[in-house]
């Protein structure tokens, strides 16, 4: 993790692009705050971010918009901001590549903490399996290479956000042994799961849908109820 990590927070309320700015900026981070897209890509081609705060509603082109045109080439960190009860998009956001999520009205407090797991997350992003002794992993006619943390398969390269590439190196680390929710989220959020908590559910569906693996009956990454996940094919490493 960069000594003083630079963010970059997009929302259109200026009241809370300046007080999110004074109270990280105090906490040793460099902040950059803008009000819409326009600016954020302004911003993006003048200076390198280590994390994006991104709102969820933004006049003209919206969080998860910008999310999902962001994830198709980047694998820039993002926590997205959203309004208390708006579960169907916060989830939404989840598919389309966010790390995390904070519901407004929020406590900075919990933010920064959101801020500093995520960035750890990024800086320590191989889990087990360490990249030094697992090169790649082959499964099923895909391949995941932990160097270059890309994915492979029959259409080329698929692109993965920082979460859903930790969840599928986990799994299939783990062979054929079960992983559960409550270590798969300690693993992605940092904390434990709401027992409500979708967020886990939701990236593997993410990944069964990149992966082609048929949800009503998933080959690939199986649900074993109770429990958790558990890879279903041979995985071969390198």
């Amino acid at each position: 993790m960069a000594e003083h990590p630079h963010l970059l927070i997009v929302d259109d309320d200026r009241e809370i692009r300046s007080l999110l700015s004074q109270y990280l900026e105090k906490e040793g981070l460099r902040v950059t705050a803008v009000r819409d897209a326009v600016e954020m890509r302004r911003a993006m081609e003048r200076a390198h971010f280590d994390l994006l705060v991104l709102d969820l509603m933004l006049p003209g082109e919206d969080g998860l918009s910008i999310c999902r045109e962001l994830r198709a080439r980047s694998q820039l960190p993002v926590i997205m901001l959203t309004a208390r009860g708006e579960d169907v998009d916060r989830i939404v956001g989840l598919e389309l590549g966010a790390d995390d999520y904070v519901a407004k009205p929020f406590n900075p407090r919990e933010l920064l903490g959101r801020i500093r797991a995520v960035l750890r997350r990024s800086a320590h992003a191989s889990p087990d399996p360490d990249p030094q002794s697992v090169k790649a992993f082959a499964f099923d006619g895909w391949r995941l290479d932990t160097t270059r943390r890309t994915l492979t398969g029959g259409a080329g390269e698929v692109s993965l956000s920082g979460a859903e590439y930790r969840l599928l190196a986990v799994l299939l680390s783990a062979g054929n042994r079960v992983v559960t929710r409550m270590q798969l989220a300690e693993l992605l959020r940092g904390r434990e799961v709401d027992p409500f908590d979708r967020s886990i559910d939701v990236r593997v569906s993410r990944l069964r849908q990149i992966l082609g693996d048929d949800a009503r009956s998933p080959r690939i990454i199986k649900t074993v109820y109770g429990q958790g996940y558990v890879i279903g094919v041979p995985v071969t490493t390198e």
